[in-house]
């Protein structure tokens, strides 16, 4: 069962700021990220075990694929299936052990990933090898297959529930002809697994995904917080946001070629999340002037079109971010998001659940906020977990 956060709304129709209100809107906002994911997952057990369920998930390849897991299975058997999903994604081999030597078997296991794929996700498109100008068609240009990932997300993934639209599914592609950000959102469309596959197809190792003619890859290389789709609906609503990040933005100066190439994967895909939070803050200050400019207007004044145009860009709403970033593991490297581990991907659920539970235990959206700001960022210090969860 849903647990709605309560809101009071006061006469100029933004939420009430008192210790005991909450917003509307429950959003999960997923970055694309590969076998970090898993943190993801854990940050859903914790929001679900406190019973709390999203209204609304935004996802961006992994993110899509765990959103598509949530949305598409009724409460009560949504971690079951996201269990069931990265179970499968782990490596079932010798190379997946961590007791001994585990810098040594943690590079042999990507390797493996590399060579041979992961079943039940993606396969080597052998073609693809012979060389960068071998001709492969336009739909499958990729050095990997997602076929099997098409079947992994139709056996656990009820796409009908999705299209009642019980709760709301975006997820984000970058349209390959133009170069810009589409979302795909069952509140304006039928989704299906095409969408899910598409928001999913990381160039060069996966191939674009046709959707109505078009050409789509996965919405990472564009924009992976795709965090914009909340700030910028229509209509707004006042939304408590789990924005669940898989990048650091923030690092040390790297030393050595691992490093570098560690710190270049955290800034590539951390997608300027910082300075787009900033800048959305910057914006929804602008809205909120705005409409206290307008109630200063007497109001003789304020039936004229001109008026109503300008005042219309003003927005009451107010939107709490709640940041939730998955640690550096040691030994990490570049490859991290290719580290299919059970260890690992156990590791990063745990850390995930905890990070989340602390948070909801936390609550630092509740209180009292200046009226003039419309985005508050809250990021919490957090504990390493010491027992799995799930």
């Amino acid at each position: 069962m849903k647990k709605q956060p309560s809101t009071e709304v006061r006469d100029n129709g933004a939420s009430s700021n008192s210790a005991d209100t909450a917003p509307i809107q429950t959003v999960a906002v997923f970055q694309g990220g590969g076998a970090l994911g898993a943190y993801q997952a854990g940050v859903y057990q914790a929001l679900h075990e406190s019973e709390i369920e999203p209204d609304w998930i935004v996802g961006t390849s992994i993110g899509a694929i765990n959103a598509a897991l949530i949305v598409g299975n009724e409460p009560e058997n949504r971690l079951k299936k996201l269990e069931e999903f990265w179970d499968r994604m782990a490596h079932k081999n010798y190379w997946s052990s961590e007791t001994v030597w585990p810098v040594a078997t943690q590079a042999m296991a990507n390797i493996n990933t590399i060579i041979k794929g992961i079943p039940g996700f993606f396969s080597p498109n052998p073609f693809a090898f012979w060389g960068p100008n071998v001709v492969l068609g336009k739909e499958s240009a990729g050095y990997y297959s997602t076929s099997e990932l098409e079947k992994t997300l139709l056996e656990l993934v009820d796409f009908d529930l999705i299209n009642q639209r019980k709760t709301r599914l975006t997820v984000g592609a970058a349209h390959v002809r133009t170069s810009k950000m589409h979302y795909f959102d069952s509140r304006d469309m039928e989704i299906n697994v095409k969408h899910i596959l598409a928001s999913s197809a990381l160039p060069p190792a996966f191939p674009a995904v046709r959707i109505d003619g078009e050409l789509y890859w996965d919405g990472g290389i564009l924009s992976n917080t795709p965090a914009e789709v909340v700030f910028d609906d229509n209509p707004r609503r006042n939304s408590l946001v789990f924005a669940v990040h898989l990048w650091n933005p923030d690092g040390q100066e790297p030393e050595t070629i691992g490093e570098v190439l560690n710190r270049h994967k955290d800034v590539q895909f951390s997608s300027r999340v910082s300075t787009h939070i900033a800048r959305q803050q910057q914006v929804h200050q602008l809205r909120h002037v705005i409409t206290q400019l307008a109630a200063l207007i007497p109001e003789q004044d304020r039936q004229s079109d001109k008026f109503r145009e300008l005042a219309s860009w003003g927005c009451k709403t107010q939107m709490h971010v709640v940041r939730l970033l998955t640690p550096q593991l040691a030994t990490d490297d570049h490859t991290k998001d290719v580290d299919f581990s059970p260890t690992r991907i156990r590791k990063r659920w745990d850390t995930g659940y905890a990070n989340a539970l602390q948070s909801i235990l936390q609550a630092p959206w509740k209180g009292n906020f200046d009226p003039l700001q419309g985005v508050f960022l809250h990021e919490l210090a957090h504990s390493e977990p010491e027992v799995s969860h799930s």
